[in-house]
């Protein structure tokens, strides 16, 4: 399997989701080397890919029944079981290494996004909750950078800026994933899959993520006013698409959310 096949696999374009917020995160405990950078960079690539792969695991069989995800490579039999394990095994070395090659504290704490990880899949099938899990779990991304920068969590240095940027990133990934997940409203009623838009319907859930929208910007705008405000601009002129169109710009909107952020605050 080659290197296209494994980033098709762990669709590792959803990395650009997390990977500015946790450059933000090394950026708000202080002035990382570009040592730590790499070691963060790591562990980050490796927790994002163990995540995907994890979630296409699990998952196999409500890909296959899904005619969106049908073509998946598991759902497909295009890979097989050991190459899916083997992969996620090799993410989880990254993380963990990467883990172990900036603090103790990072190492010790290693185990909670893995258990995210495994959780949010089965979480789907019992509550539409799983949308707001699927946030925390990219929330742990500028929360872990910060102890990865300043190896220690005793002290309140990480309250409030810190604290809100995570529940910024949680509700705003929430809100993005509702809006994908109205892809699947059909085929998630079907499959037993408990979805906010399966559950409530569209109209509700256009409501929820339009209420999310200035929430998570308040939140984001201690990182910088000028890029939360672009940011908000980008999603709220989304929000008026419709169809593929939607889905199309809905997930660039929110791609280019941590990165304007990010560029920001370093030039701010």
């Amino acid at each position: 399997m080659d290197f296209k096949q494994i980033a098709s696999f762990v669709k590792i374009e959803h990395t650009l989701f997390s990977l500015p917020f946790v450059f933000i995160g090394a950026f708000m405990a202080g002035d990382p080397s570009n040592l730590q950078l790499f070691w963060i960079l790591v562990a980050a690539v490796g927790a994002r890919g163990l995540a995907m792969g994890l979630n296409r695991i699990i998952d196999r069989d409500i890909d296959a029944a899904n005619p969106r995800t049908a073509n998946r490579h598991l759902a497909s039999g295009a890979m097989s079981m050991r190459t899916a394990w083997s992969l996620c095994a090799i993410f989880l070395v990254m993380l963990i290494g990467g883990a172990w090659m900036l603090n103790p504290l990072c190492l010790y704490l290693s185990p909670i996004p893995v258990f995210a990880f495994v959780v949010y899949p089965y979480l789907k099938r019992y509550t539409w909750l799983c949308h707001w899990w699927l946030g925390g779990c990219l929330a742990l991304a500028p929360a872990g950078a910060w102890v990865a920068i300043t190896g220690e969590i005793s002290s309140n240095s990480w309250y409030p800026d810190l604290m809100y940027v995570s529940i910024g990133v949680a509700i705003w990934i929430a809100a993005f994933d509702l809006g994908y997940a109205q892809m699947d409203i059909e085929s998630d009623k079907l499959n037993g899959v408990k979805s906010f838009p399966a559950y409530f319907q569209p109209p509700v859930t256009m409501a929820v993520m339009l209420l999310s929208t200035p929430l998570w910007a308040a939140a984001f705008s201690v990182v910088s006013i000028s890029g939360t405000i672009i940011s908000l601009a980008l999603v709220l002129l989304v929000l008026s698409a419709s169809g593929e169109q939607f889905q199309k710009w809905w997930f660039r909107a929110h791609v280019s959310t941590g990165w304007i952020l990010l560029v920001a605050m370093q030039i701010s």
